[in-house]
């Protein structure tokens, strides 16, 4: 567990399309769930002229900014741009890759108006950073320790790099554990196979994006991979898609037009498909209701769960092959060998360490394959931490910015009202009616042209427009002495008083 006084540690599942983040409480795991309410929080990172959306508000925008916004970095994580599989990646993403120094992939995207290039470690740590935050929202403390999980085909560089990913993100990473071997233990096997003597266990893993097929044996609470298989492309948004095809041929019969070209339409389909899908598991039919799906029109149709196996049928039993080649593979030759135990031994963190002795004269000589080939040096994760730390304070700068904007647009518009209000507007002298309507156009009309000001000068503004109306209220209230009926005044609008907060209304004190 985690140091005194640190917090509880949390584990993260950084997945290929989605993650999630889980917490020890209570004698169980509890997963958590963003502030959305959802339980997984995807794998994106999108960047705009603005600003830096991570997980649902990322995914959201896709549509709109397919080029800016970054997925599946962890097919890029510790490997090289070279590799045949990164080749064959970057023809079905969207976003630029290029090949960078040490021939390590680059992902290129434009930010605030200029061109920037991250390495997949980054865009990593910017997810873990949300899974983060996602935790300490629930906890209502600050988390510093996790553990994280990999694939277990994950080899020594993709391992060390998704650490660097935890370095970057400012978690410490304790261990990074094989996600088989986490599955095992979030079903309690390690404590089962305690009492049983050996156990064999097939774990089937099928995520939002690949499809793992694990064997392990437990003995005693210590877990071996024999063998592993799946498909590194093949899981839950092939079914989306399968799902999203047949509407698309649907409507295209219904309303003889196609939908595929419009990215928007297919974006708002497709997350409907993706809620159908979820609904699906508990039901035997559901409904697609989406309105102006495209050109105006309204598309509504249902879909039962067998006519979405039907659809999927083949991916279905495209997952039974790997599952006959693991224990094909697991059926090993153990023959024995006596004298030469080296010992090669995988550390906690999967990274090879191998001894050898000589028994006769008593010398050793050990060394730790660290593979670091490809692997960010030292100076390259700390000028990393430091850029996170900046992205950090300028997401924070830009919520500052909004909520600053939002306080002087409340304020003018419910004084707007205010003075619309037939009750306040027959007790101010024509002369301060027009002061104050003059006062909120100009700041309305400075609002249109300012849209991206800093906060700083929204609160000035907002400072200058109160000075202005505050007094001119305040003295009507005095005049008026007790016969407003004690109405709210200017914090009132038509739906009633007007929210409190950061400047949501005028603020007016009552003067008897």
């Amino acid at each position: 567990m985690a140091g005194k006084g640190e917090g509880p540690a949390i584990g993260i599942d950084l997945g290929t399309t989605y993650s999630c983040v889980g917490v020890w409480q209570h004698d169980r795991v509890e997963i958590i769930a963003n502030d959305q309410g959802n339980r997984t929080t995807p794998s994106y990172v999108a960047f705009t002229d603005s600003e830096r959306l991570i997980g649902d508000a990322a995914k959201n925008q896709v549509a709109m900014n397919p080029i800016n916004t970054v997925f599946d970095a962890k097919r890029l994580i510790g490997r090289r741009y070279s590799d045949a599989s990164v080749q064959s990646d970057i023809k079905l993403w969207p976003f630029k890759v290029v090949a960078g120094a040490a021939d390590k992939p680059m992902i290129v995207v434009n930010y605030k108006g200029e061109e920037k290039q991250f390495a997949a470690e980054e865009i990593s740590s910017m997810v873990l950073v949300k899974m983060k935050e996602i935790a300490e929202a629930y906890l209502g403390s600050t988390v510093k320790n996790a553990v994280v999980t990999v694939p277990a085909y994950f080899n020594d560089s993709q391992r060390q790099a998704t650490k660097d990913a935890g370095v970057i993100s400012g978690l410490n990473v304790m261990r990074i554990i094989n996600e088989p071997t986490a599955a095992a233990i979030a079903y309690g096997l390690d404590k089962k196979a305690t009492s049983v003597g050996e156990k064999n266990v097939l774990i089937f893993d099928l995520g939002g994006g690949t499809f793992d097929v694990s064997l392990l044996t437990i003995e005693e609470g210590i877990f071996e991979v024999k063998a592993t298989a799946g498909d590194t492309h093949l899981g839950g948004e092939d079914f989306d898609n399968r799902m999203v095809n047949h509407f698309v041929q649907e409507f295209k019969r219904k309303n003889k037009k196609d939908i595929s070209g419009n990215p928007r339409a297919l974006r708002r389909l497709r997350t409907a498909c993706e809620r159908a899908k979820r609904t699906l598991s508990s039901t035997a039919q559901t409904t697609i209701e989406i309105d102006s799906l495209y050109e105006g029109i309204d598309f509504y149709s249902t879909i039962t769960r067998a006519r979405f196996e039907e659809l999927n049928m083949d991916l279905f039993r495209k997952c039974m092959e790997p599952v006959e080649k693991c224990l094909r593979d697991a059926k090993m030759d153990k023959s024995t060998i006596h004298d030469i135990t080296v010992c090669f031994d995988i550390d906690a963190n999967g990274i090879l360490n191998v001894s050898a002795e000589d028994k006769t004269t008593g010398q050793k000589n050990k060394i730790t394959i660290t593979n670091d080939k490809g692997r960010l040096s030292k100076e390259d994760i700390e000028k990393m931490v430091q850029e996170a730390e900046k992205y950090k304070s300028e997401d924070e700068e830009h919520k500052k910015k909004v909520e600053a904007k939002n306080s002087l647009e409340n304020y003018a518009y419910n004084m707007r009202n205010t003075v619309k209000d037939e009750k306040i507007a027959s007790k101010l002298p024509e002369a301060d009616k027009k002061k104050i309507e003059d006062a909120i156009e100009q700041a309305i009309q400075w609002l249109d042209g300012n849209q991206l000001a800093e906060s700083d000068e929204f609160e000035d503004k907002m400072k200058e427009l109160e000075s202005i109306c505050n007094p001119i209220i305040a003295k009507m209230y005095q005049g008026a002495g007790g016969d407003m009926g004690g109405m709210g005044g200017a914090a009132m609008d038509d739906d009633g008083p007007a929210p409190s907060g950061s400047g949501a209304g005028p603020k007016i004190e009552e003067v008897d």
